[in-house]
């Protein structure tokens, strides 16, 4: 398991669970916050490894942070890697579904669900 990336208002933990990287997001995910995010990111995308970040402890996320998550979309697919989302609640489901990004990542009830799905399916 790698370490803990935090701020004073985010976190981000990475561990391996069953041959995917979860990133385990809590806090507010801001301009302010995303860069722990960035750096977990770009550490973990190797070609054909499938990422998954599980967004249930997060209570908000904007427009930098959704970036964040597009950038790092088309850099996986580039590379030949997935990036799929867990977790989706309140405020942060709301705007991934205003915004229509919620329809171009698969996205999952939990992570438990993700992992018995396979590589790049959605719910």
């Amino acid at each position: 398991m790698v370490p803990e990336a935090e701020s004073e208002r985010f976190t981000v933990a990475v561990e391996t669970v069953d041959g995917a990287v979860v990133l385990t997001l809590a806090g507010e995910l801001d301009h302010d916050t995303a860069q722990p995010l960035r750096d977990a990111l770009d550490e973990a995308l190797v070609p054909g490894r499938r990422l998954l970040v599980d967004m249930a402890g997060l209570g908000f996320c904007d427009s930098t942070g959704l970036n964040v998550l597009l950038n790092t979309r088309l850099a996986a697919q580039e590379a030949g890697a997935g990036l799929e989302l867990a977790g989706l609640h309140g405020p942060v489901a709301r705007m991934f579904r205003i915004t229509g990004a919620d329809g171009v990542f698969p996205v999952h009830a939990d992570v438990t669900e993700a992992l018995r799905t396979p590589h790049g399916e959605g719910a």
